[in-house]
């Protein structure tokens, strides 16, 4: 698992308790060669193991994210995968829309803060983690619904451009963070239609075969993550590492 890690190597995952999030702390846990696991989420995720640094924080809020810049304190971190994402919330009447009159500024407001200035203000507080001159990945989730080239279907026009605006900020990143440590390597990551909370209200549509469980889709990501390397800092790919167009 991530031969281009140092063993002993630090990772941070957002999202933990989530579904993917969860399925990557568990699979970085079986892993002899990790050394720390800080594991972000709003509710402390539990594990017997003390490689585990348990961080309940919501680092939607500026306060969450202060509070990780805080923890971390600047010490090097080999491995971050953020899994946030939203796509619908049935409490704030988001739901993806299907034609122009659906659209919200509140909804579009609320997509874009989640999916795409969260993760870049995540990169923000973890600067000081991420120079240097060690490994270091950076993954964060994004969805091929966020590829303005492959937009044949329309419609999700919030999910798609918040997506499609969190790849930019994330290549944008990959550029300045080559001049602060050119060992880092900075990827979106599609993990396809995955079992959890934010796919259910729609997983009728999935094709047979197509539906994946957390589990395979954490192994998945990290056997990709495992071929990257510094020169192919800005891509896009999905879990079967093909290359997706922007």
């Amino acid at each position: 698992m991530l031969p281009q890690l140092p063993d002993g190597f630090t990772a941070l995952v957002t999202g933990a308790s989530g579904g993917i999030g969860a399925a990557l702390v568990d699979a970085l846990l079986a892993s002899p060669r990790l050394g720390r696991l800080h594991a972000v989420s709003r509710q402390p995720v539990r594990r017997d193991d003390p490689r585990l640094v348990a961080l309940p924080l919501d680092i939607t809020e500026p306060a969450g994210l202060a509070g990780l810049e805080e923890s971390l304190a600047g010490r090097p971190l080999h491995l971050v995968i953020n899994t946030l994402g939203m796509l619908h919330d049935d409490a704030a009447g988001i739901a993806p829309e299907k034609k122009l009159g659906d659209l919200d500024a509140e909804a579009l407001a609320r997509l874009f803060h989640v999916n795409a200035a969260t993760p870049a203000l995540l990169l923000q507080a973890l600067e000081g983690s991420l120079k240097g001159r060690h490994p270091a990945l950076v993954a964060s989730l994004s969805a091929r619904v966020g590829s303005i080239g492959d937009n044949r279907l329309g419609g999700w026009y919030g999910y798609r451009a918040s997506k499609a605006a969190h790849n930019m900020l994330m290549k944008t990143a990959a550029v300045e963070l080559r001049r602060l440590n050119p060992e880092a390597c900075v990827i979106c990551l599609h993990p396809g239609t995955t079992d959890t909370g934010l796919s259910s209200p729609f997983q009728s549509r999935v094709p047979a075969g197509k539906l994946f469980s957390p589990a395979f889709v954490a192994e998945r990501l990290l056997e990709v993550l495992g071929r990257r390397g510094p020169e192919e800092s800005g891509d896009f790919r999905d879990w079967q590492d093909s290359p997706i167009p922007w």
